[in-house]
């Protein structure tokens, strides 16, 4: 017994140690004198290393799902077990274990979702937060993580944050969808001004390369799109729930393509492509996610590669929605935010790559360096971090919904399928719904209302 008392003394005077130094490391990033915004590390740094935990939550509710939650009942400590297991009311054991995995996976995902929110208030008073105490903020969420393995389902987890998430969920599929519909109307209006931009600069002629660009683009998306449809038909056809899906998918894009090219003033043709080509993608995600194995032909054996792939592939591919969508492009910073700019538009990757500046000609590798770190390090660039923060709070909640079949118990994939389930597949083709009509509206609109400017 006093071997137990001495090892539990130990363990909570480390814990409370760790928490302090944490304490102290964040109070002295937030309350004491702040460094220049031009010295190290930059706001692209703290990006990075708030993509990094969020990866690593991920990895937590997975663990937790997967691993902690099915063997929660063989923990000899009764407190833990119902706090575990005490909002399951079902007799179920398979479904027990689902309702203990949720609650695991909301655990990783509150504490996320607790830390942006908190840091994305500390990024409001003092924007270079962000970048400063790495050690102790990963600290602070294992703390939270493991703190909130004690905390009972009911009523914190399940209903409170259960419902906040799927608000929060909500939320960020509606932003994605926006700025998808945006990035497919900018490609092509780059494009364009890089064409105008060579018959001025280059000569008459010149822009033909980026017409023809264009034009190839649209050819491959078009291509990938159709194979694509044609794939889904033939190893995802035959139930009716994924027949109506591509087949309003195919229909839906094509009413798209035809409206744009007859109709629209506004649009153009490698929009619509890079839209069907979403379409088509968000679709074979949606049959993907089907529960029922005689649609799905995914759901294979159980098999420790399978496992493996299933589990890195969601983890990667959620990492990758946490890096994307907290560029500081789409949390909507202006060229100013990205580094000096120039008459033709130079950029900092240019000038780390060794290639031609435009512009303000760098006349020495010391004015080049000193460019990119203003670039960098710019008080600017840090103006998006609470931007940053309250976009990774929404990722929390929809990695959450994503895992859990949006909180739903009921018999879903497995560890090899972690993704799969009914909430899912509909979440999913709903999302593809909203990017249509989203696209569609942009279309129409400025015909609907003439006297209005939707530039």
């Amino acid at each position: 017994m006093g071997i137990i008392t001495g090892t539990l003394s130990a363990v909570i005077s480390g814990v409370t140690f760790c928490f302090c130094s944490a304490s102290a490391s964040l109070c002295s990033a937030w309350c004491g004198n702040d460094k220049p915004s031009t010295s190290p590390p930059s706001a692209k740094s703290g990006r990075m290393r708030s993509v990094l935990l969020l990866a690593f939550s991920i990895i937590v509710a997975l663990i937790f799902q997967y691993a902690l939650a099915p063997n929660v009942s063989q923990i000899v400590w009764p407190y833990f077990v119902n706090a575990w297991t005490g909002s399951c009311a079902n007799e179920n054991p398979e479904l027990v274990k689902v309702c203990s995995g949720n609650a695991g996976v909301f655990r990783a995902s509150f504490a996320a979702f607790l830390f942006f929110v908190i840091f994305g208030l500390a990024a409001i008073c003092k924007p270079t937060a962000n970048r400063d105490a790495w050690p102790a903020k990963y600290a602070l969420y294992c703390l939270f993580s493991a703190g909130f393995c004690f905390i009972p389902n009911d009523p914190l987890f399940t209903p409170i944050y259960l419902w906040v998430a799927r608000i929060g969920s909500i939320c960020f599929i509606l932003l994605q969808q926006i700025i998808l519909v945006d990035i497919a109307y900018n490609w092509n209006e780059s494009w364009l001004e890089k064409a105008d931009k060579a018959e001025i600069d280059q000569g008459t002629g010149k822009g033909k390369q980026w017409l023809g660009a264009i034009l190839f683009s649209c050819f491959i998306l078009f291509s990938l799109s159709l194979a694509g449809i044609i794939i889904l038909f033939v190893y995802f056809g035959g139930c009716p729930t994924n027949d109506a899906f591509i087949s309003i998918t195919l229909v839906g894009s094509i009413i798209c393509t035809v409206v744009q090219l007859t109709i629209s003033e506004t649009g153009s043709l490698l929009t619509s492509a890079a839209m069907t080509a979403y379409n088509i993608y968000l679709c074979g995600a949606a049959v993907t996610k089907n529960p029922n194995a005689v649609c799905n032909p995914k759901l294979g054996e159980t098999s420790v590669g399978n496992i493996v792939f299933g589990l890195l592939f969601v983890v990667i591919s959620l990492m990758w929605t946490g890096y994307s969508y907290t560029n500081d492009v789409r949390l909507g910073g202006s060229p100013s935010t990205r580094g000096p700019t120039t008459t033709n538009e130079a950029t900092v990757e240019d000038a780390e790559e060794g290639k031609p500046v435009g512009g303000v000609v760098v006349n020495n590798k010391d004015e080049a360096e000193e460019s990119i770190a203003d670039a960098t390090t710019s008080p600017a660039s840090f103006n998006n971090s609470w931007k940053l923060n309250a976009v990774l709070s929404l990722i929390c909640c929809w990695y959450a919904m994503t895992l859990t079949g949006w909180g739903s118990v009921d018999k879903r994939g497995d560890m090899a399928n972690p993704d799969v389930g009914q909430v899912s597949m509909w979440m999913l083709i709903v999302s593809q719904w909203i990017a249509m009509l989203l696209y569609l509206w942009t279309l129409v609109a400025p015909k609907i209302f003439p006297n209005r400017d939707f530039s």
